[in-house]
């Protein structure tokens, strides 16, 4: 793996660690969950090689620090952190971005809001619940979450927000632990540090978010919606599924499930790699 070159960049009340790989067009990961930017390390060199490839840890991940640590999160201050990158790297031009989970939230707010800073996204199963018709289901999902973390702590919480990411109707128990790749199990410290804000900051804003669809159809020849290909049926999937039929594009599966990019990442890199030639 090739050490990247790494920054800080000041922006409204936070710091944010960055990390710049190769040489091209600028190509910003946008990290989901607790991954920040070595939840790409999978797939950033491969990449590198047609690419400057720019990831981060968002604002109150694991080296991106708030001035405020008790400071509320929004999906648009978020997406302006992400803005702020794009006009450090590659101010005279548009940049290709891909955003997974919430972070692919934060890069349908960016598309909406700066198109013209967006050559084209591709938005790996953005948990935009808010687009559904069962909505109000998944509000209540959420303040049960909230609620058993405030009352329980962290993992009882946890076990709330995976069983309602569940398959409609599965009671399976857990699926056997799938083998990391090294630099994944390696993280695994760092990502339980972020957990708390993550569920206790993140879910319930980033779940809450509704994006202005009547926008990203106006803007659909430059939007790919992505899935797992085996998370069909689970909750992060069927927001994208929704929005590609309600655009009327085709949806693109992924290897993997939501967590493709760490299980499969080379396959995951390649396809991401092709849905940017397309």
């Amino acid at each position: 793996m090739t050490d990247p070159t790494t920054g800080t960049l000041r922006v409204n009340g936070a710091n944010l660690h960055y990390e710049v790989r190769g040489r091209g067009p600028l190509l910003l990961l946008i990290p989901g969950g607790t991954g920040g930017a070595a939840s790409f390390d999978g797939i950033a060199d491969d990449l590198a090689a047609e690419y400057t490839v720019a990831t981060y840890d968002p604002r109150g991940m694991s080296r991106s620090t708030l001035d405020d640590p008790e400071a509320e999160q929004r999906v648009a201050e978020h997406a302006d952190d992400a803005l702020r990158i794009l006009d450090l790297l590659s101010p005279d031009a548009p940049a290709r971005v891909f955003g997974s989970s919430s972070g692919a939230i934060v890069a349908l707010h960016l598309l909406t809001a700066h198109p013209r800073r967006v050559e084209r996204l591709v938005a790996h199963e953005p948990p935009v619940v808010e687009v559904l018709p069962d909505a109000p289901e998944h509000r209540a999902l959420i303040a049960r979450v909230q609620a058993t973390f405030h009352r329980e702590g962290l993992m009882p919480a946890m076990a709330v927000f995976a069983a309602g990411l569940k398959k409609d109707g599965d009671t399976s128990q857990p699926k056997a632990e799938i083998t990391l790749p090294p630099q994944a199990a390696a993280r695994i410290e760092r990502t339980m540090a972020d957990l708390p804000y993550f569920l206790g900051r993140i879910v319930p804003a980033f779940m809450s978010y509704a994006p202005d669809v009547h926008r990203l159809e106006a803007l659909s020849d430059r939007l790919v919606l992505a899935c797992g290909q085996d998370s069909r049926g689970e909750l992060p999937y069927r927001p994208a599924a929704f929005l590609a039929e309600r655009l009327g594009t085709e949806l693109q599966h992924f290897p993997g499930g939501h967590t493709g990019l760490t299980t499969h990442p080379a396959e995951f890199g390649e396809r991401l790699r092709k849905a940017f030639r397309a």
